[in-house]
């Protein structure tokens, strides 16, 4: 095994595995902060996205976890190239034609013409329903809509398969008619899950789909999740700050922080065996549902206030906060993305297994 993602994820598509969908290397994504009101002068940047490399293979449900504000969406924009990247590769293996032939395709740098076809096995959830639906619009016209930009399908065709998509999310067919405001906040990311659905995808972003939604509803979309997970043999990106729910759903987690990939490894090995002092800070303020453990555990409160991405401290991001950090060495080194066991990466100068659980 080599030492670092850096050095593990190659430069070529043509190294991509048939197992792997997608492999992000080096992605960085930069706002640009300007000065002056007529000339506006370049002063600094905000780093949303630092340097970050990984794997999502075929079939597989990646959890990307982390406080608000530390990139997670914005990985998941530029990697269906609703933000442009500042720099990266984003490597995409289409799904086999008839003859068993896939196309590896770098969306970081496709044309446009590529990129619109790529789009039709790329899809993306939104966190809320009340504003990723057009309130102009019938359901009819909102499932129907990537069918209509990408020319699938006659008018007659889409009223059907907008009727099918509807009862494969569990509403009925016969609300296609009504406005997004007729329906609950559950309803309207069903809604939004079908018209993610419409053109067949291989790969879905689900971004922070039941964050916006009640516990009992959250519970429901989840499940509808896995189970067109299971019958279309679906590929997630699953965001969410909700340990509890990306424990339920994913098969690997990877944690981030101020735009760093801090540790990454399966779901049962993260939950058990965290190594990384700020997933330790994560997984402490998880509740548990049995009295007895939960008056035994102890909390780890973080001090101080996450640094700003437009000046993130040097060495280890997370070293103004870290219990652990050592002056001189974690302020001054920033440390690699380590495979310390199996599958299991962590970047930390010293990692810790913890008891959190």
């Amino acid at each position: 095994m080599t030492d670092t993602v850096e050095s593990a994820a190659p430069r070529s598509p043509g190294d991509l595995p048939e197992s792997v969908m997608m492999r992000v290397n080096h992605l960085v994504k930069e706002f640009p902060i300007n000065r002056g009101v007529f000339f506006k002068k370049q002063v600094g940047a905000v780093q949303a996205v630092s340097d970050i490399s990984f794997e999502i293979r075929r079939g597989e449900t990646l959890g990307l976890v982390g406080e608000s504000g530390c990139g997670k969406s914005t990985t998941a924009r530029c990697l269906l190239r609703l933000l442009e990247p500042t720099s990266g590769e984003v490597f995409f293996q289409t799904e086999p034609d008839i003859d068993g032939n896939t196309e590896t395709i770098d969306i970081a740098t496709a044309d446009r013409d590529t990129l619109r076809e790529t789009r039709r096995e790329i899809q993306i959830v939104f966190q809320d329903p009340y504003a990723s639906l057009n309130p102009r619009m019938t359901v009819a016209s909102i499932v129907a809509e990537p069918m209509t930009v990408h020319g699938v399908g006659n008018s007659a065709n889409r009223v059907e398969r907008v009727k099918e998509l509807l009862k494969v999310v569990g509403l009925s067919p016969e609300h296609v008619n009504r406005y997004p405001h007729e329906f609950s906040g559950g309803q309207r990311q069903r809604i939004g899950v079908a018209r993610a659905l419409a053109l067949n995808p291989s790969f879905m972003v689900l971004d922070e789909p039941v964050s916006a939604l009640d516990v009992s509803i959250q519970a429901q979309v989840l499940n509808l999740l896995q189970d067109l997970q299971e019958e279309f043999g679906l590929t997630y990106l699953f965001i969410a700050h909700d340990l509890s729910v990306v424990r339920h759903i994913s098969d690997r987690v990877a944690v981030m922080y101020l735009g760093k990939i801090v540790e990454m490894a399966d779901r049962d090995e993260l939950y058990e065996v965290p190594m990384h002092p700020y997933t330790h800070a994560l997984l402490s303020a998880v509740p548990i549902p049995d009295p007895a453990i939960e008056s035994s555990r102890s909390r780890i409160l973080l001090e101080g206030d996450i640094p700003s991405p437009a000046n993130p401290p040097p060495g280890c991001r997370f070293n103004t906060r870290c219990p652990k950090a050592v002056e001189g060495h974690c302020n001054v080194d920033e440390p690699p993305l380590q495979e310390l066991s199996p599958s299991h990466w962590v970047a930390c100068h010293y990692p810790e297994v913890a008891k959190v659980f």
